[in-house]
């Protein structure tokens, strides 16, 4: 059986779809209590990560685990802890999702210290282990769609800065590999999309996607900090601007991890909008 923690985010809900679709048992975790539509044949659980404990439960059978990110609330987490109930449950397989900036961002709390704390906890616990390490999310630009279906206006800063976002799609399909195939044991991969994009190119792709003009406004740092402070933690908030706004020439090489591990290109931030355009409308 695999347990898949983060199971109705990004990467959560298309990997249960993959696991569902290869035939194998999945439990799908989250933190929430309403109820989560998933496939049929899988069943959903309720834990939170920030207490290890609650997720001991539903690993019995268990031998392999997908383990987020953790998100926003990732510094509150314990990555030993997390880790060691896996272990003494059964699980003898972890894949990671990490980031990028763990080899990009050591300095940074974010990367260099929370992610970088839980890559340490999984390399170390004798387990066979995976880390995924995306970039920059297709789906981050769900925090432009209110703006989008308002005004149909994306506002965002550095309007020309490109980086190589991802599809949470790909990810979930390189995880869905590295669960339950072999050969992916020991290995990071690195996971970024096929071009650069910038979010002025991003609210054009909106636009073809739409068939309707969509309006770039370019923020300073300043107001898009603001507006990132509201959700995020602001050390969180820093190194993201930092990433976005001057990104080292690692955080902007095309990787070719994802057609390595699934046999085909990575999908373009174009192809994501087009699957995704009905929230934007």
């Amino acid at each position: 059986m695999i347990v898949v923690t983060g199971a109705t985010g990004n990467v959560g809900r298309p990997l249960v779809a993959a696991l569902a679709a290869t035939g194998a048992r999945v439990t799908a975790v989250s933190r929430g209590t309403s109820p989560v539509a998933v496939p049929d044949g899988v069943r959903h659980r309720q834990a939170d990560l920030a207490d290890p404990e609650s997720l001991r439960p539903h690993l019995d059978g268990a031998d392999a685990l997908f383990l987020h990110d953790g998100g926003a609330g990732a510094h509150l987490l314990s990555p030993r802890g997390i880790v060691g109930v896996a272990k003494a449950g059964g699980v003898d397989r972890i894949v990671l999702l990490s980031s990028i900036g763990v080899a990009t961002r050591p300095r940074s709390a974010s990367h260099g210290g929370t992610m970088r704390a839980f890559e340490d906890a999984v390399r170390q616990s004798g387990l066979d282990w995976t880390v995924l390490r995306p970039g920059g999310f297709h789906s981050n630009a769900y925090a432009w769609a209110e703006t989008v279906r308002a005004h149909r206006t994306v506002a965002a800063p550095f309007g020309d800065v490109g980086l190589p976002t991802v599809d949470p799609g790909d990810i979930a399909e390189v995880a869905a590999a590295a669960l339950h195939e072999d050969g992916h044991a020991g290995q990071v991969y690195t996971l970024t999309g096929p071009a650069l994009i910038t979010p002025r190119q991003g609210a054009e792709a909106l636009a073809d996607a739409l068939g309707e003009p969509v309006r770039f406004v370019e923020q300073t740092r300043e107001e898009a900090r603001a507006r990132m402070l509201r959700f995020m933690p602001e050390p969180v908030v820093d190194t993201t601007l930092d990433a976005i706004g001057e990104p080292t020439p690692a955080e902007q090489r095309i990787s070719p991890d994802v057609e390595r591990v699934l046999g085909r290109g990575p999908r373009t931030f174009a192809d994501w909008v087009r699957r995704n355009v009905g929230a934007f409308r």
